[in-house]
């Protein structure tokens, strides 16, 4: 059966998080119909799922902006330039017709499109636990948080987090202003950015690291304490802990995109870093899930990436189309007049 026209995008992007809102917005901007298809209930990806009242302190022209109103904004501004949304959809195959038009077995349906740019982040993620002794009886309303959303959940409480990359900084510098207490636990040395660091040390943050980790937890029905050890002297503190937040990483997983062809190096997409094109014509990627040499993991880098992605989707659908449409005012006056 013959794929009617009006059935097939120019761009289908998969993955509904920052960068991917940010390829469907400037794909549309480019005139070239376009598609975000989202595994999760909301698009925002991390930003909605782990962090949404995490403030982001690196998007260019923002002091600072909290996760959810960015991704409120990130939504809005794909959405007037006609970019749509597909949300609880999985990506669980891909093929292509013989006639170049890749069809998407989805969990709710087909899919078809003349390009792809993948965009899922990390993949599907799952926090790392904490391996502790009684701890999951704390899990889900008890005081251990491994996806910590509501900042006011933690107000007038002892907060302890354990963890020493960007998230578990950026959530002690987020919670020292409303908190009671804060503690941060650590194994080694720093993996945050180094005004993060600074902030933190002199923002009234408990600091114990390196070579601490959380020996116990203690609590009836709810967590009361924390006890936390040096792993080498040994000698250990037990602290007042209403709240524990983990946050030592997640173990990401590509799901069925490892099953598509694609090159992939470390649960990571190798893409070329001029194009951002994949290994499979016609299949570009952007954000967390790409690698190439001096990649930066950032909101930042992503939506660059993003705009490189789309412009080499426009030239690969028609390669008679300039490769650089110029300046974002140049390209809405050129669709105003199309539309005239």
């Amino acid at each position: 059966m013959p794929i009617e026209d009006d059935q097939i995008y120019d761009i289908i992007v998969i993955g509904g998080g920052p960068v991917g809102l940010f390829a469907g917005f400037y794909g549309c901007m480019r005139g070239l119909r376009t598609k975000v298809i989202e595994a999760l209930e909301e698009l925002g990806g991390a930003l909605t799922a782990i962090y949404p009242e995490k403030y982001i302190y690196d998007i260019a022209g923002f002091p600072r902006v909290l996760a959810k109103d960015y991704v409120t904004a990130a939504v809005e501004q794909a959405a007037q330039m006609g970019c749509e949304f597909t949300v609880k959809t999985a990506v669980q195959s891909v093929t292509r017709t013989d006639d170049g038009i890749f069809v998407l077995e989805t969990t709710t349906g087909t899919h078809y499109s003349r390009t792809i740019i993948i965009s899922a982040g990390i993949g599907a993620f799952e926090p790392k636990r904490l391996d502790v002794p009684g701890i999951e009886r704390f899990e889900g309303g008890g005081g251990v948080h491994y996806f910590a959303k509501r900042i006011e959940d933690f107000r007038d409480r002892d907060v302890l987090i354990v963890g020493g990359g960007d998230s578990a900084v950026d959530w002690a510098n987020t919670l020292a202003p409303l908190a009671r207490s804060v503690r941060l636990v650590h194994r080694s040395k720093f993996r945050a950015h180094e005004h993060a660091i600074s902030q933190m040390e002199i923002g009234g943050v408990q600091l114990h690291y390196p070579d601490y980790a959380v020996k116990e937890v203690h609590g009836t029905e709810r967590l009361e304490a924390v006890t936390f050890h040096h792993l080498k002297e040994g000698h250990e503190q037990t602290v007042d802990a209403n709240e524990l937040i983990v946050a030592i990483g997640f173990l990401a997983d590509l799901g069925p995109l490892k099953t598509w062809g694609l090159e992939v190096e470390r649960n990571t997409i190798r893409v070329d870093p001029i194009t951002m094109a994949t290994n499979i014509d016609g299949v570009y990627g952007c954000g967390d899930v790409v690698t190439y040499q001096a990649k930066f993991k950032l909101i930042a880098t992503g939506v660059a990436e993003a705009i490189t992605a789309v412009n080499h989707c426009a030239i690969y659908i028609n390669p008679s189309v300039r490769l650089d449409p110029g300046h974002s005012t140049n390209i809405m006056e050129k669709r105003e007049r199309a539309v005239v």
